[in-house]
């Protein structure tokens, strides 16, 4: 539906209507005073850049925030479900909406969680609360090991990985420019770098599938010479090889024919207006040395920058043997990404995102732990994806060993994603997953970047209050010890008692 020819044709059917009914009933003129402040109303919203749902739906998107006025009950039944009908947690998108605006995140009559019910957590505070060491910036990291020639220093909150293809161009350049302004990274996703990652300067980690789109052949295999062009771009400030993906480990990403534009087909090296399924594995490596050799081989087309790799958890004994190679072959890469198997997305089957991959705090746990028993972790960065939206989501992955972490899903809310669960349709309603133009005008790039800055430097300070209260004055020093979880309504346990920590070195 494209809202404003919609809105366009309706009026001017009603003004004709009124102008015929008038010569036959003079009365009609009364639907007229109704009839013109209804337009005038219309193109205000069309007009106005704050409210996406307005200006692609004008008038009727109002029905929209006239239910959100009577929440949360109402709200909860009409538009706050998912696809089986399970109640969205309507608190954590209030603070990414809250935050991304500068609005107060307070809330009013205490906490709004069941402290009770199973599953519940929290951090252990202190009563000799802390300051941040003020020495360093503890919001920052350093990534890259011994063989990294360009280290990059990172903020601990960065953009997950979205393609230009399942994101419009729109949303592209309103988080890009919204990393620059928070100075924090914007993963590109398997969908290679487009002109539109580079408009705003952005710091860019550019992500290298299975499809290897904007490095591959006409056959689809990876093409070194294409790499190192983009791979030498001045924004390009880490490459990440992507073996898995949390909402769909060992599936290739699925991009619909609708979605594919000549523009797209272009950026990845593919035909247009065909639907273009990535392999499930590379066909660089097949085995954990040939990841190694595969990483070492992107680091020095990329003259040493820092190269990592990304994957969902699948097999324990297959990330053993990673481990392994590391020390076989003595390449490290410099940093690992481990999703977790609640990512999201909406191009995968609903047996994958459900029931494939270790959940992120199982998959991280064990990843940290590895490294750590093969004396590993201390050269390499560990990111942790999957679910990330507050302070306290932070801080319970620092706590289980993650050094920096990636948002998605709250990073799209900050530019207006409202859920509408059209990802995968090409109709998406606020224009963030859609390569409609018309949808895709209502989000307005100047409106929408500051609230991505906003709720990125918002959520960082809310953890590091967090961490203060703690009673830490310095980030590593987060332990499992500082996370409780409720196990029954008479038992909880900590962190450290769920996922015991491992010895440096145990393993060699």
């Amino acid at each position: 539906m494209k809202g404003r020819q919609n809105f366009t044709i309706v009026s001017v059917l009603l003004l004709a209507g009124i102008g015929i009914a008038y010569t036959f009933w003079k009365p009609v003129i009364w639907s007229l005073i109704l009839i013109v402040p209804l337009i005038l109303i219309g193109v205000h919203d069309v007009l106005q850049k704050k409210h996406t749902i307005l200006r692609n739906f004008p008038l009727v998107g109002h029905f929209r925030y006239l239910l959100e006025s009577f929440r949360p009950e109402i709200m909860q039944y009409f538009v706050e479900t998912d696809t089986e009908g399970r109640p969205i947690n309507r608190l954590l998108r209030s603070i990414i909406y809250q935050r991304s605006k500068k609005a107060t995140d307070t809330q009013p009559f205490g906490t709004q969680l069941d402290l009770y019910s199973t599953g519940y957590e929290w951090m252990a505070y202190s009563i000799y609360s802390a300051k941040l060491n003020e020495d360093k910036d503890q919001s920052r990291v350093l990534v890259g090991g011994q063989n990294c020639k360009h280290p990059y220093s990172g903020s601990i909150l960065n953009i997950s990985a979205m393609s230009y293809g399942s994101l419009s161009k729109n949303a592209i350049l309103a988080l890009n420019k919204g990393a620059k302004m928070g100075g924090f990274a914007h993963n590109t996703g398997e969908g290679s770098i487009s002109p539109h990652h580079l408009e705003y300067g952005g710091d860019l980690i550019w992500q290298v599938g299975t499809g290897y789109f904007g490095c591959r052949d006409k056959e689809g295999n990876f093409d070194a010479e294409q790499f190192k062009k983009k791979a030498a771009l001045e924004s390009v400030r880490m490459i990440e090889l992507k073996i898995s993906q949390g909402a769909k480990p060992g599936h290739g990403g699925i991009l619909p024919a609708i979605k594919n534009t000549p523009e797209i087909a272009k950026i990845r090296n593919i035909e247009p207006y065909t639907t273009v399924a990535s392999p499930s594995s590379h066909t660089a490596f097949s085995d954990s040395e040939g990841l190694m050799y595969f990483i070492q081989q992107l680091r020095e087309l990329s003259d040493g920058k820092p190269v990592g790799f990304k994957l969902c958890l699948g097999k324990e004994s297959e990330f053993v043997d990673i481990c392994k190679a590391m020390i076989s072959t003595d390449i490290k890469p410099d940093f690992i990404t481990v999703d977790g198997g609640e990512g999201g997305t909406g191009a995968a089957p609903v047996e994958f995102s459900n029931r494939i991959g270790s959940p992120l705090r199982e998959g991280l746990a064990f990843a940290v732990d590895t490294l750590n028993g093969y004396d590993l972790k201390k050269d390499i960065k560990v990111i942790a994806s999957g679910k990330v939206i507050t302070g306290f989501h932070i801080a319970r992955l620092l706590a289980l060993g993650a050094d920096m972490v990636n948002s998605a899903r709250a990073m799209m809310m900050s530019i207006g994603c409202i859920q509408a669960l059209q990802c995968n349709t090409n109709k998406c309603p606020v224009g963030v997953s859609t390569q409609d133009k018309a949808l895709m005008k209502g989000l307005v790039v100047e409106d929408k970047a500051p609230r991505v800055a906003n709720y990125h430097s918002q959520t960082i300070k809310s953890f590091i209050e967090l961490v203060e209260a703690t009673g830490v004055d310095d980030i590593t020093d987060l332990d499992r010890g500082h996370v409780y979880r409720r196990v029954s309504m008479s038992k909880k346990m900590t962190y450290e008692e769920i996922y015991p920590s491992v010895e440096e070195g145990i393993f060699l």
